[in-house]
């Protein structure tokens, strides 16, 4: 499977997890955490990271700030806002669900 297939339907959980877990990352260190953490199984492109970064902005699951970085330029910084931790508890058990079920699936077939 193509890593940017890999993604599909799971973005929303695993950048309100990284945040959650490393709050004030911008977008560059979202997509590296994604392919660190997956051992680069995953990975994030801008094409769909700064969208739904956007998207979950709007939506009030996350909190974004610009902030001027050592080297002088500046960052949009992100934070899981109450919200956000509601809405990942509620992708998490999504995730659960399904995965058991292709679980299943995989066993008996």
């Amino acid at each position: 499977m193509a890593k940017t297939d890999s993604l599909q339907g799971t973005l929303d959980l695993l950048v309100l997890k990284i945040v959650s877990r490393r709050p004030r990352l911008h977008g560059y260190a979202i997509m590296t955490a994604i392919g660190e953490m997956s051992d680069d199984v995953l990975r994030a492109e801008e094409g769909s990271l700064y969208p739904a970064l956007h998207r979950m902005e709007e939506a009030g699951w996350i909190r974004a700030e610009w902030v001027k970085k050592d080297s002088g330029r500046r960052a949009r910084v992100y934070e899981v806002t109450a919200e956000g931790k509601r809405q990942l508890a509620a992708e998490e058990a999504r995730w659960e669900l399904v995965t058991s079920a292709v679980n299943r699936i995989l066993r008996t077939v």
